[in-house]
């Protein structure tokens, strides 16, 4: 996915299941500037990390919400500062798209965009001075099979639009479950749901295990972007 805006160095740690779908969602945000780890211990997680040098923390979904209000709660406590993203999916471009929506803050309000799912496309309402450098990255997940699911990737459009409005609409290739889209307009990014993630799939929250890791998956707990 493309950004206009300059690296940022932001400290960002990703809390979630699947060991591949976190390591590659570090690579994804250290290779955009982010101080960026990721883990799926996350009842080591204030010992493994000091928390207080946190800016974001994304919340995977397989997360238990009882582990989640106790990490929020102390990590609160601790760093007044810190924003929490709830992430909409395990697909690491999502993930970073997310990241990169809190971190340029609030789109120019000359800048509109919107999705309309009925006609599977995005509507830019434009009113700036000058072009805008837009692109459109869509996602979607290819199979949901725990713990590693996989996902792909597609650039719709990449190019400068001026005032007035214009029309993008998705290709046929992204489905219309567990598909995401992030348009970026100069340096904001907004994130869409352009199709939902099934029910059964969203209700696989899995009980930990004794250590705070989910079970029958492999560790990760990355180190040299928080503290570095």
């Amino acid at each position: 996915m493309t950004s206009t805006a300059q690296p940022p160095r932001h400290r960002v740690l990703v809390v979630g299941r699947s060991p591949g779908v976190l390591e590659r969602a570090v690579d994804l945000l250290r290779s955009k500037g982010y101080r960026a780890d990721a883990t799926n211990v996350y009842g080591r997680l204030l010992d493994d990390y000091d928390v207080t040098r946190l800016d974001l923390l994304v919340f995977g979904g397989m997360v238990p919400p009882d582990a989640k209000q106790h990490l929020r709660d102390e990590i609160s406590r601790r760093n007044a500062r810190v924003r929490f993203v709830q992430g909409l999916a395990g697909i690491p471009g999502v993930i970073a798209a997310q990241v990169e929506q809190v971190v340029a803050g609030e789109p120019d309000d000359r800048c509109r965009v919107t999705y309309d799912a009925e006609d599977r496309s995005f509507v830019l309402d434009l009113d700036l001075d000058g072009p805008a450098a837009v692109v459109v990255d869509a996602f979607w997940a290819t199979s949901f099979t725990p713990p590693e699911p996989t996902s792909t990737h597609a650039q719709v459009f990449a190019g400068e639009l001026g005032r007035g409005r214009h029309v993008v609409p998705l290709p046929d290739e992204v489905p219309s479950r567990a598909a995401f889209a992030a348009v970026t307009v100069g340096p904001h990014v907004e994130v869409f749901t352009v199709g939902a993630t099934p029910s059964r799939v969203a209700r696989l929250v899995a009980p930990p295990s004794p250590d705070g890791r989910f079970p029958d998956v492999r560790a990760v707990t990355t180190h040299g972007g928080v503290d570095a």
